[in-house]
């Protein structure tokens, strides 16, 4: 069974070729910080979003509230009781 030879490059690969890659992954890595980034932005956006929908439910209630304490007051209105 032959011996496997330790990782090396051939020569034919040029320092243009590592070069490439070497660009190439640092724009993935660049790619990849700026993804983050909207994400962050994204998730403070949703954080923010949740507080207003915990007021706004309870706005819906209060209208809720306010629209059946109106219908009580034409009632008696309606029928002389006040």
């Amino acid at each position: 069974m032959p011996h496997p030879h330790p990782f090396r490059i051939d020569r034919q690969v040029t320092l243009a070729v590592i070069v490439t890659i070497a660009i190439q992954a640092g724009g993935g890595l660049l790619w990849a910080g700026r993804a983050s980034a909207r994400i962050d932005d994204l998730q403070r956006r949703v954080e923010g979003q949740s507080e207003m929908s915990e007021r706004l439910a309870r706005l819906e209630e209060q209208v809720s509230a306010t629209r059946l304490t109106l219908e009580r007051v034409e009632r008696r209105l309606e029928t002389g009781e006040l």
